[in-house]
């Protein structure tokens, strides 16, 4: 009768803890736990045993029972991840151990303190390993906000009750690592969909209001001096960007909250979390944009000039991160956000794929090329004048492109205009050098006038910062070995070539020995449909006598002067 009595005492207080325990948010603070729990039934269980003087047989039946009690409490119960099974375990727990704590300082020694600690490092262990094991399942930014909330509400309430609860602490700054990962994997989305929607053009502000709604979100100054409409030279995804950083920002802070840290330990945490996202995440989906070969090069210009803006924009976050965290805001104290210069990167990944871009789009140009190299000799000259359609789309092309690039630094539009022109001179000098088949006079003229075309578009220096002849001397090799071929001085540039009396300073004898090749197929097929006059075979001589000559002066390897 006496087991029986204790077995229904117990099993009474262990069905009335964990109940009231998952019952926490609604009690009323100003009860205390006897208010809540009826310990009657072990106070009366003790009291017999003690009469009987079977107390010892009593303290230990109970310390069997709780101890089992204990692990079925802190059993999580199974993979169910949800926020209703996390408030329900956390109850349960803290029911457990206020009512052992009770029940400890209420009975003079039922149970002592060295048996509630080893009770709690067991807790302990058990908390850490389920957290450990389900919170890595989690892909939900607020549901691990929710858990460390809740988690901090337990370790408040044991913690009243002079538990160590430093360990879960740890194990929050653990879990806090994760938050700010799954974090950046939500802002990652974010960001991508705000460049997905983004049009790439300038902003218009229209009046007044439009700028001041503007400026409650972007560093937008002197906006009430602007006359509108007013254009920015930034598109959408500017303020959209930056105020997502903000965002970030407060979610990091917001996850520091009551996590026992400094204020200087939360200001570091939140500057470490935001550097991460600018280098990693703004960078990384700044990247993949930049690279999306669907892009058009006057998106990639504007996404230039944004990179720009948004890096003048988040040099203020130092501050921002100062006054949410509450530290001091002196500027001249606080620590650089260094992920900054990730958008320096960006800009200048953007600006070598607008040359990219740009060459791309001029190979599209010469793809159209169809030179007549073999033209009827009596329309050579009045075809000179005339650049070849694609030359004339390709100069249209780079105008418009050029003007589009004042909203650049200028040294980029210089590098893409003196980009340019290089891409043109070569492939143009590739069509004369490498390919194949023969050409006569008539076709060498109208590829000269495309030359000149280019070289008079050169000279006409199409962006600021140019001079003289600097982008013509890119169409210099073209000039020289059209030249040479329109003088068919090939005796002269042999004699000359090394020496500082050359007129041909920028053409290899190879280059000259190739193009002279395709000619001399001319004089060839000439050959075949009939027989050739003396001087014409004298002529072929020559010439074959020439390419020799060049291929042993090119292996001679003596360079232009």
């Amino acid at each position: 009768s006496r087991r029986g009595a204790a077995e229904g005492a117990n099993m009474d207080l262990s069905r009335r803890g964990a109940a009231e325990g998952a019952k926490l948010p609604d009690v009323d603070l100003d009860k205390s736990v006897q208010d809540m729990v009826d310990f009657s039934p072990i106070y009366r269980c003790l009291h017999i045993f003690t009469v009987l003087g079977e107390r010892e047989t009593f303290e230990s039946y109970y310390h069997r029972q709780r101890w089992h009690q204990a692990r079925l409490v802190l059993e999580f119960p199974g993979n169910q991840v949800s926020m209703s099974v996390y408030r329900s375990y956390f109850y349960q727990v803290a029911g457990f151990f206020v009512v052992e704590d009770t029940v400890h300082s209420t009975t003079q020694g039922l149970i002592t303190k060295q048996t509630v600690n080893e009770l709690w490092e067991l807790a302990v262990s058990k908390i850490a390993s389920a957290l450990r094991t389900h919170t890595s399942l989690f892909n939900e930014v607020q549901m691990i906000r929710s858990i460390k909330e809740l988690v901090v509400h337990f370790c408040c309430t044991l913690q009243s009750f002079d538990f160590q609860v430093s360990q879960l602490y740890d194990l929050l700054l653990e879990t806090r690592e994760q938050y700010c990962e799954l974090l950046m994997r939500t802002w990652y989305t974010v960001i991508k969909s705000i460049f997905a929607v983004d049009n790439y053009s300038s902003i218009v502000l229209q009046n007044e209001t439009e700028a001041k709604q503007l400026a409650r979100s972007f560093p937008l100054t002197d906006y009430e001096l602007m006359e509108f409409p007013v254009v920015l030279p930034f598109s959408e995804f500017v303020p959209s960007v930056y105020e997502q950083i903000k965002g970030f920002i407060h979610s990091c802070a917001g996850f520091a909250e009551n996590l026992n840290l400094s204020l200087t330990e939360t200001d570091d945490m939140v500057r470490k979390s935001t550097n991460l996202l600018l280098t990693r995440t703004v960078a990384a989906c700044l990247g993949e944009q930049i690279h999306d070969h669907k892009l058009r090069l006057a998106q990639l210009v504007q996404i230039s000039v944004n990179t720009t803006y948004l890096e003048r924009a988040c040099e203020g976050l130092s501050a921002f991160i100062a006054e949410v965290t509450g530290v001091s805001n002196d500027s001249s104290l606080l620590p650089r956000i260094y992920g900054v210069s990730s958008f320096k990167d960006a800009r200048a990944d953007a600006e070598d794929m607008i040359y990219v871009k740009l060459r791309a789009q001029l190979d599209e140009f010469f793809g159209l090329a169809e030179y007549e190299w073999m033209a009827p000799e009596s329309s050579g000259e009045s075809n000179a004048s005339h650049s070849s359609q694609y030359i004339s789309d390709m100069i249209s092309f780079l105008r418009n492109t050029f003007m589009s690039l004042t909203t650049l630094p200028e040294h980029v539009a210089m590098t893409a205009c003196m980009t340019s022109c290089k891409h043109i001179a070569r492939e143009l000098m590739s069509m004369l050098v490498d390919e194949t088949g023969p050409f006569n006079m008539a076709g060498l003229n109208q590829f000269a006038c495309d030359i000149q075309h280019c070289e008079k578009f050169a000279g006409a220096c199409p962006v600021k910062g140019f001079s003289g002849d600097q982008l013509v001397l890119a169409f210099s090799p073209g000039r020289q070995i059209v030249n040479l071929f329109q003088s068919m001085d090939w005796s002269g540039y042999i004699a000359d070539y090394g020496t500082d009396k050359t007129r041909y300073p920028q053409v290899r004898p190879s280059q000259v020995a190739k193009v002279l090749s395709r000619y001399r197929e001319k004089e060839q097929k000439k050959g075949l449909l009939g027989n050739l006059r003396a001087s014409d075979r004298d002529r072929r001589r020559l010439l074959e006598a020439f390419v020799k000559r060049l291929w042993e002066l090119d292996s001679e390897g003596k360079g232009p002067a």
